[in-house]
């Protein structure tokens, strides 16, 4: 099979086994990265050693993060198994140490200050929405009208990571500035739309992010993901049990969602040190 038969076929399956479509995306760029490394040998002559010079060049000279690395391994993976139906090369049995990097989060006080700092009424409802559900990006850009449910107070997430359902809360300040949103720009069937209609696209939400937070005056390294962090640490402050929290972002397993406990402030004030015991004068 030469290159686009391989990616052809690569793309068939997976979708016939309901890969979601940014899994498929994410899948077929880094196939594509990995084929043209070995763009002068067949990927079935492909060698352990070469297999671990690409990994070593995907992470000194590409300077892939922890989930690259591990994203070019199953997809590799998924390529010898599923389309060339080889035993996956030893090289790719790479166990990957996890980084002990805490997410970024933003305070309430800066939370606010982005919102007051966003003027356009599209793009504050966006972050709004983003920050009081604690959605993906993706998620967000997937909303449909229908998908928000006033009359019960929830809204609902479908095929989110893992092509799962699930439902959130919905804001009563979120309802609110939906109801203006809608009145003005009028969406015929995704909550955010082009300028052309269709999806809003995912760059787009970026720039707004990016703006409203030069607006606002905060220069913290953070993202739109940070929204998503700082919602799931901010119920944890309030004391809102873990496993709902669990629940509200959609993570399979409970060790995922628990990074929040080392960066909330609840679980840390909570706790008192053994100073406090000491009978001292001061």
């Amino acid at each position: 099979m030469n290159k686009q038969e391989v990616l052809k076929k690569f793309i068939k399956q997976l979708i016939i086994e309901n890969y979601s479509e940014q899994t498929i995306r994410n899948y077929t760029s880094a196939l594509k990265l990995f084929l043209k490394y070995i763009k002068n040998l067949k990927a079935k002559k492909v060698t352990n050693k070469e297999i671990q010079n690409y990994l070593y060049y995907c992470k000194t000279e590409k300077k892939y993060s922890y989930s690259s690395m591990k994203q070019v391994v199953a997809t590799i993976s998924y390529l010898y198994k599923k389309i060339l139906k080889k035993p996956v090369p030893s090289a790719l049995e790479v166990k990957f140490r996890r980084p002990g990097v805490l997410p970024a989060v933003l305070s309430v006080k800066e939370i606010t200050k982005i919102l007051n700092a966003t003027r356009n009424l599209k793009h504050k409802t966006i972050v709004l929405l983003i920050y009081s559900a604690g959605l993906r990006l993706n998620e967000l850009l997937e909303l449909k009208i229908a998908d928000i449910d006033s009359a019960v107070m929830k809204i609902h997430i479908k095929q989110g990571k893992g092509k799962k359902d699930r439902y959130v809360m919905l804001s009563e300040n979120v309802l609110k500035l939906l109801r203006e949103y809608y009145k003005i720009y009028r969406p015929k069937k995704y909550i955010f739309e082009g300028q052309y209609g269709g999806k809003y696209s995912p760059t787009s939400v970026q720039n707004v992010f990016r703006r409203a937070l030069k607006n606002a005056g905060i220069n913290k390294k953070v993202t739109v993901h940070t929204l998503r962090h700082s919602f799931a640490t901010h119920l944890l402050d309030s004391g809102t049990d873990i496993r709902y929290i669990q629940e509200l972002l959609g993570h399979k397993k409970l060790e995922t969602t628990q990074i929040y406990t080392h960066i909330s402030s609840y679980s840390i004030n909570k706790i008192k040190s053994p100073a406090d015991k000491l009978e001292m004068v001061i």
